[in-house]
C-alpha cells in the first residue's frame, strides 16, 4: 500500500514539475521575445516594421509543428473564406507568372473576368494605374481580390495591343463539381474538386439529375482534390452506405477532440454500382471519402496512392480580425487506420519530416475481410499506371509554349467546334513546331544523362579510351533533336495543345470533356464499372 501510495505521489510530482516546467519555458519564451522586440525599436539602424516581423516569427515558430498549423493575418482573410467556402471577393480568373509578368491564365465561366472581356493570354500591365511588372503573384493576386461591387481597371497587352479593361469585383463562388454527366451506357460521373461548405449538396444535386437522366453506375472523381471539411466527406459518403453507419473518427492530446462521425441520414442509394478515383493529390476529406468506402466494401477504388494525410485542423479566431488553423487530432476510418504518412512532430531540428517506418505499418481489415494498410495513404484497389510525358513534352509545358501557342491560336480564331469533337490541324501543328523550332532552348533525354555519367565513371576508373568511338556512336544517336522529337511525341503534344486551346472557348468543362479522350484511369474505371461480377469479385461480396 505504501508502495503504491508512494508511486502515485511520484508521479503526479513528476506531472506537476513538468507542467511547471513548461509554464517557465512559455513565460520565458515570452519575455524574450518582447525584450527583442523593444531592443530593435529602440536601437535598430533603420526603422523597424513589427507587424512583419511578428507575421515572419509566428509563421517560423507554426512551421516547427506541420504545413496544416498556419496563421491568417487579417489580409489574409480572402485566402481563409475561400479555402473553407470556396467564396472571395474578386474577378474569378486564375492567373500565372511567366518570366517577370504576370498573365491571366483561365478566367472562371460567368463570372466578371469573362464577363468583361477579360482572356486568357492577356498580360497584365498595371491594375488601377499601378504597374504589376516584377511584383509577385500574391501582390497582383491581392490587387485583383477586393469587395463585392468595386471597380479596377486592368490594362492588359493582348495580341500587341494595349487595352483598358473596367472588371466589377463580384462574390465569386468556385464551384466544388465543375463537370458531371452521362459517359455512356449510362454511366455517370460526377468530378469533386473540393471540400467546402456546399460540397455535399453539390454532389447530391449532380447526383439526382444524373439519375433522372438514367445513370446506372457512378464513377466519382477525386482526383487533385486536396480536401477540405470533414463533416462534408461523412455526408457524401452518407450518399451510398445506411444511416448510423460509422464513417471516421478522430483522436488528439485533448479528450474533446475524440469524437465519432455517423451518418445521420437515409441514404440515395445502397446499391449503385461506385467506383472512386483517386491520385497522389487525393488528400484530406477526400482519403476520408475513398477510404471509408474502402473499409465498407462499398466503393472499387482505382488510381494511384493518394497522398496520406491524416491530420485533422480547426480555426480559431483571435484578436484584432486574424485566425489560426490549428491541427488537433488525426482521423481513423471505419477499420481503424490512420493514413498519415509523414512524420512531422517527432524530427530533429532543421530536419524534414520522414515517412512512417515500414516496421510500424499495421494491417487491417475491411468489412468483408480485405487487408488494408496504415501509413501510407489509400492504396487503391485497381492500379493505375499513370501515362509520363516526354522530357520534350514537359518542357513545352514549363516553357509555356504550349501557353502561347494557344493565345496566338485564339487570337486568329473566333469559334471552334465543341469540346467534344475539335481537333487541331496538320498545319496548325506545323505552324506551332516552327514557333517551337525558332527557339535556341536545349533538353536532354533520361537516356543521355545517363550515358554521361557513365562516361565519367568509365574515365575515372580508365576504360574510357578503349570505348570511346562506339560510346561517341551511341551518344550521337541518343542526343535529342527537337525537330525529331516533335514528331515522335507528336500525339502526346497535340493533345495537350487541343486541351489548352479548348480551355480558352469552353472553359473547364471543355477541359474535362476533352480529357475523356485519352484519360487511362476513366477508361479503366468504365470497364470495371459495366462488369459487375469483376466489382463483386473485387469487394467479396
Amino acid at each position: 500500500m505504501q508502495k503504491t501510495i508512494y508511486f502515485l505521489l511520484l508521479t503526479f510530482y513528476s506531472l506537476t514539475v513538468k507542467a511547471q516546467s513548461n509554464g517557465f519555458e512559455l513565460i520565458k519564451g515570452m519575455e524574450l521575445m518582447d525584450l527583442i522586440y523593444q531592443n530593435l525599436e529602440m536601437h535598430y539602424v533603420d526603422e523597424p516594421k513589427p507587424g512583419k516581423l511578428s507575421k515572419v516569427a509566428i509563421d517560423a515558430m507554426l512551421k516547427e509543428l506541420d504545413p496544416y498549423t498556419v496563421y491568417y493575418h487579417e489580409a489574409n482573410m480572402e485566402d481563409y473564406r475561400m479555402m473553407t467556402t470556396g467564396q472571395y471577393g474578386g474577378i474569378g480568373a486564375l492567373i500565372r507568372k511567366i518570366e517577370n509578368c504576370i498573365y491571366i491564365s483561365e478566367p472562371y465561366e460567368g463570372n466578371p473576368a469573362q464577363k468583361s472581356g477579360l482572356k486568357a493570354g492577356d498580360k497584365i500591365i498595371t491594375i488601377d494605374g499601378k504597374n504589376m511588372c516584377n511584383k509577385p503573384s500574391d501582390d497582383v493576386s491581392s490587387a485583383l481580390k477586393g469587395p463585392k461591387g468595386t471597380t479596377i481597371q486592368v490594362k492588359v497587352l493582348r495580341d500587341g495591343k494595349e487595352l483598358i479593361i473596367p472588371i466589377t469585383r463580384d462574390e465569386i463562388k468556385i464551384p466544388d463539381v465543375p463537370y458531371a454527366g452521362i459517359l455512356q451506357n449510362n454511366i455517370g460521373y460526377i468530378k469533386l474538386n473540393s471540400f467546402t461548405q456546399t460540397a455535399s449538396e453539390e454532389v447530391i444535386k449532380a447526383f439526382k439529375e444524373l439519375k433522372e437522366k438514367g445513370m446506372k453506375e457512378l464513377i466519382l472523381d477525386l482526383r487533385g482534390n486536396g480536401g477540405g471539411l470533414l463533416i462534408e466527406a461523412v455526408k457524401i459518403v452518407n450518399m451510398f452506405v445506411p444511416k448510423d453507419q460509422l464513417v471516421v473518427f478522430t483522436k488528439g492530446r485533448i479528450q474533446e477532440e475524440n469524437k465519432v462521425y455517423k451518418t445521420m441520414d437515409e441514404p440515395l442509394d445502397v446499391n449503385i454500382p461506385l467506383v472512386v478515383l483517386i491520385d497522389d493529390g487525393s488528400a484530406s476529406a477526400s482519403e476520408i471519402v475513398s477510404g471509408s468506402l474502402q473499409d465498407l466494401d462499398r466503393a472499387v477504388i482505382v488510381g494511384t496512392t493518394s497522398y496520406g494525410k491524416g491530420l485533422v485542423q480547426r480555426t480559431f479566431d483571435l484578436k484584432y480580425g486574424s485566425k489560426m488553423k490549428l491541427t488537433i487530432a488525426k482521423y481513423y476510418t471505419p477499420s481503424g487506420r490512420c493514413v498519415q504518412k509523414l512524420e512531422y512532430y517527432e524530427k530533429a531540428e532543421g530536419e524534414r519530416p520522414h515517412a512512417i517506418a515500414d516496421s510500424l505499418i499495421k494491417k487491417f481489415k475491411t468489412s468483408n475481410g480485405r487487408e488494408v494498410i496504415d501509413g501510407r495513404g489509400i492504396e487503391p484497389d485497381v492500379k493505375i499506371t499513370e501515362k509520363e510525358f516526354s522530357r520534350l513534352t514537359a518542357m513545352l509545358v514549363n516553357k509555356n509554349f504550349i501557353f502561347h501557342y494557344a493565345t496566338q491560336y485564339t487570337n486568329n480564331h473566333p469559334s471552334i467546334p465543341e469540346a467534344g469533337t475539335f481537333k487541331l490541324s496538320n498545319e496548325d501543328y506545323e505552324e506551332f513546331k516552327k514557333l517551337v523550332l525558332k527557339d535556341t532552348f536545349d533538353y536532354s533525354t533520361a537516356s543521355e544523362e545517363m550515358l554521361r555519367k557513365m562516361r565519367k565513371t568509365a574515365e575515372e576508373e580508365g576504360y574510357f579510351e578503349d570505348s570511346k568511338t562506339e560510346y561517341e556512336a551511341l551518344f550521337k544517336k541518343l542526343t535529342p533533336s527537337k525537330a525529331s522529337d516533335l514528331e515522335k511525341f507528336k500525339t502526346e503534344i497535340v493533345n495537350i495543345l487541343e486541351n489548352e486551346i479548348i480551355s480558352r472557348y469552353y472553359y473547364q468543362k471543355g477541359r474535362t470533356i476533352h480529357a475523356f479522350k485519352t484519360d487511362n484511369f476513366i477508361e479503366k474505371a468504365k470497364e470495371i464499372i459495366q462488369n459487375h461480377k469483376e466489382i463483386n469479385t473485387i469487394l467479396r461480396k
